[in-house]
C-alpha cells in the first residue's frame, strides 16, 4: 500500500525548502514503489544481467541529489521526474553497453511493456527511446503520457494529474501513442 499522497507532497515541499530531514523521511516512503518500477523494467532480462533494479533506483536517487534544487509540486510530479531519470539511466546503460560491444554480441535491455508496444521480441530500450524521441517531435504530450505510464509506472489517473488533463484523455493519448510506437518500431521489419 502506498503512503498517502499528501504526506509525500508535504515532505517534497519541505525538502524543496531545504529541509534535509524531509528527504530522510521521504525516501523510505517512495523507495519500494521506485524499486517495484525498476524491477518491472528488468523483469525480462537474463538472470545474470549486470544491471539490477536496486542499482537503477540508487542511481536515480544519486542523480536527483546531484541535480539543482527542485521545486516539487506533488507526488505525481516527483514520480514523473523519477520516471524520466530512470529512462535516462536505462538509455545511458544501453548506449554504454553497445559502445563496449560495437558490432559484437550485443545484449539488449528488453522491457516487458516495450515488447507489447513493439509487438516483437528483442526491442531494446534504445530503440524505444529513439521512437519516443521521434514521437515527442510530433506530439510532445503523447510522448509524456508514454514516459509517465511506461517509465514512471503511473496510472492513467496519476498521468492525467501530472499533465493536467482528464483521465479519459490520458487513456486515449496512451492508446494512440502505443499504436504510433508500434508502427515506428515495426516499420523496418
Amino acid at each position: 500500500m502506498h503512503p498517502p499522497a499528501h504526506q509525500i507532497t508535504q515532505l517534497l515541499r519541505s525538502w524543496s525548502q531545504g529541509d534535509q530531514s524531509a528527504l530522510d523521511q521521504l525516501m523510505p516512503l517512495v523507495y519500494d514503489q521506485l524499486r517495484r518500477l525498476a524491477r518491472g523494467y528488468m523483469a525480462e532480462e537474463r538472470p545474470d544481467h549486470t544491471l539490477q533494479a536496486t542499482a537503477v533506483v540508487h542511481e536515480a536517487y544519486l542523480r536527483l541529489m546531484d541535480s539543482e534544487q527542485a521545486t516539487w509540486q506533488d507526488r505525481a510530479h516527483f514520480m514523473a521526474v523519477c520516471a524520466r531519470t530512470m529512462r535516462r539511466i536505462l538509455v545511458d546503460w544501453g548506449r554504454a553497453r553497445q559502445a563496449l560491444k560495437r558490432g559484437g554480441d550485443v545484449q539488449t535491455l528488453c522491457l516487458q511493456e516495450a515488447l507489447v508496444v513493439a509487438g516483437r521480441p528483442g526491442t531494446d530500450v534504445l530503440t524505444v527511446d529513439d521512437a519516443l524521441t521521434a514521437l515527442a517531435a510530433v506530439d510532445p504530450r503523447k510522448s509524456q503520457v508514454v514516459e509517465l505510464r511506461f517509465f514512471g509506472g503511473l496510472t492513467a489517473r496519476e498521468t492525467a494529474e501530472v499533465l493536467q488533463i482528464s483521465e479519459e484523455t490520458a487513456l486515449r493519448e496512451w492508446k494512440i501513442a502505443k499504436g504510433w510506437l508500434h508502427r515506428e518500431l515495426t516499420k523496418d521489419r
